[in-house]
């Protein structure tokens, strides 16, 4: 999808969401929005043409212990419901996500209910998912 169906697309996302003087993505390609305690993360990629949508499970404050980000990918194997997205660690904010990737623009509801879904599917990895994780790899002191 070229950059305006990117943009265009994330606005009418965020419109529906109470944004409207969002303008989608900055000239970067990158946006954002909080709904309610939910936090998600868009980056339009030039070199493929790709949406990548992204919901936000936790935040690090340093690097995450030997074994946790492993952890987490053995839930998704396990089948967790990740609300359509999968699990993606950036190293460079130390953040941990549940992502999806649009190689073209979809029908704007379709999108908006599949944003719902992995903003929902985020929560709960960042509390249910994220205590089991941390209960076996992190030892009882």
């Amino acid at each position: 999808m070229t950059r305006d169906e990117a943009t265009q697309l994330v606005q009418s996302y965020m419109r529906a969401q109470g944004e409207h003087l969002s303008p989608g993505l900055n000239p970067n390609g990158l946006g954002g929005v909080a709904v309610g305690e939910a936090q998600l993360y868009f980056e339009h990629s030039s070199d493929t043409g790709a949406l990548k949508c992204s919901a936000l499970i936790y935040r690090f404050r340093d690097a995450p212990r030997p074994g946790v980000l492993d952890g987490f990918r053995d839930e998704q194997k396990a089948g967790t419901d990740a609300g359509g997205g999968t699990v993606d660690f950036e190293p460079e904010s130390k953040s941990l996500f549940l992502s999806r990737s649009y190689p073209t623009a979809p029908i704007d509801l379709v999108f908006a209910s599949e944003m719902s879904k992995l903003m929902a599917a985020s929560l709960v990895w960042g509390h249910d998912v994220f205590e089991r994780v941390a209960s076996k790899v992190i030892p009882a002191k």
